[in-house]
């Protein structure tokens, strides 16, 4: 099976070539779209010069910051391999662990899966209230919508490409994990999770994320228990 890497993109000069490595180091990504929303630290300038270099990399660029959801949105479009898988670009997520992602599609047993950080790999040990609001997050995910899943917000989301550019998606910033969990859970599609190993990054190492998204997941969740 094909693979498209898609990997939104922010303000990650430190990290972005390091992480494009990674993944082709992998030697199992047939097509990596980059879609840099909007950056302004010099990442857009380093990326043009990347693809010169890359032959699988596909860079899109958007004109101003739209949000995280809006990048993936776009990639999803513009992806067009067997599989899609989310990558993040600031070395959070290992690329080693695709093996493990991709097997349950291999073998027939599901559509999507879910690197969950919380299943027992590898992980560094900070971040405590982050993990705390993840696990509500995704107990609320739970009791909404009948599933046993144990990290709804990762980041690690794997799709058969053909699911994910089938599911209406309105998502602009991180609520693309709520969106697109909420909707598949409605939809019945075979979900798997696998163990992955997680390296956070603190608010002083860049981290993006905050309080005010996991207001936005709760209310996602709840939205999209009742409409579509």
């Amino acid at each position: 099976m094909s693979l498209t890497i898609l990997m939104p993109v922010f303000n990650e000069k430190a990290t972005i070539e390091t992480i494009l490595e990674r993944v082709e180091a992998t030697g199992l990504a047939t097509e990596i779209i980059v879609v840099d929303d909007g950056s302004t630290d010099g990442t857009r300038d380093l990326l043009q010069a990347l693809a010169a270099r890359h032959p699988l990399l596909k860079l899109i660029l958007h004109e101003r910051n739209r949000g995280k959801g809006a990048a993936i949105q776009t990639g999803i479009r513009a992806a067009t391999q067997d599989l899609l898988l989310i990558q993040d670009a600031d070395l959070e997520y290992d690329p080693r662990d695709y093996p493990a992602l991709l097997d349950p599609i291999r073998e027939g047993k599901a559509d999507v899966v879910f690197g969950s950080r919380f299943l027992g790999a590898p992980r560094r040990t900070t971040m405590f209230w982050h993990m705390v609001a993840n696990k509500l997050l995704t107990l609320m995910t739970n009791v909404l919508y009948n599933s046993i899943l144990s990290d709804m917000e990762t980041g690690y989301k794997l799709f058969r490409r053909e699911i994910i550019q089938g599911i209406p998606l309105r998502c602009r910033r991180f609520d693309f994990e709520p969106e697109v969990t909420a909707k598949l859970l409605k939809r019945r599609v075979r979900i798997f999770e696998v163990p992955i190993s997680f390296n956070p990054r603190e608010y002083d190492e860049g981290k993006k994320i905050g309080l005010k998204d996991a207001f936005a997941a709760v209310w996602t969740l709840l939205k999209y228990r009742f409409v579509d």
